[in-house]
């Protein structure tokens, strides 16, 4: 198995310990799972890279390591929607995820018809997206939970704090998941539209 398989693979296996850690909750377990998610991306970063560069593009690597970005993603978004201070709504959660089951069938059909669907621009800059959103939802977490830690001021405290300049700062971070959710699944739903469009030959018997 060559380097760029073994990176991607490793992304698979890190996918369980980032769920682990964001059910026990709490500031340092919510750090290591910021930590996890990180070093799963940097794997994607480098995976294909290495592939392309090594001349070691093989089918296992273009099954897995999609796979192992829609495991990690969907894993994270699911885990958010479970966070109701964070109120990322459902709606947001289940587009993005029903966009990588559509994609993962498009590709299915694809290989039966010996036809590869590359990843393209829009399907990196979703990828990309989605990361730099779940990190940016990650830190909220986090820094939530320093507050509740280290400063005794329970998460609900934030909505009924209302005083000057910290209160509009919380009132803007608290928007962030939402919005930055909001316009990663306007995204991801465009992604795969334009991924079917691309692709439409291939629904048809002919």
């Amino acid at each position: 198995m060559n380097l760029a398989n073994k990176l991607t693979i490793a992304r698979i296996c890190l996918v369980p310990f980032f769920i682990l850690f964001m059910e026990l909750g709490g500031f340092f377990n919510t750090t290591f799972a910021l930590i996890v998610f990180c070093a799963a991306s940097i794997t994607d970063f480098f995976d294909g890279r290495i592939a392309r560069k090594n001349k070691t593009v093989t089918s296992l690597g273009i099954f897995l390591d999609p796979l192992a970005d829609k495991l990690l993603i969907s894993s994270a978004f699911i885990c958010f929607a479970g966070i109701p201070y964070l109120k990322i709504a459902v709606w947001m959660v289940i587009a993005i995820i029903s966009r990588e089951f559509l994609i993962t069938g498009l590709r299915s059909i694809a290989a039966y018809k010996n036809v590869m669907i590359p990843a393209d621009k829009s399907g990196k800059f979703k990828t990309t997206s989605q990361i730099v959103v779940i990190i940016a939802t990650l830190a909220i977490v986090i820094i939530n939970e320093a507050f509740a830690k280290y400063a005794g001021i329970p998460i609900d405290f934030f909505k009924f704090y209302n005083s000057g300049a910290y209160s509009y700062a919380i009132a803007v971070m608290e928007k962030i998941p939402y919005w930055f959710t909001f316009f990663a699944a306007l995204f991801t739903i465009f992604s795969g539209a334009n991924y079917v469009f691309k692709y439409k030959n291939l629904l048809s018997e002919k």
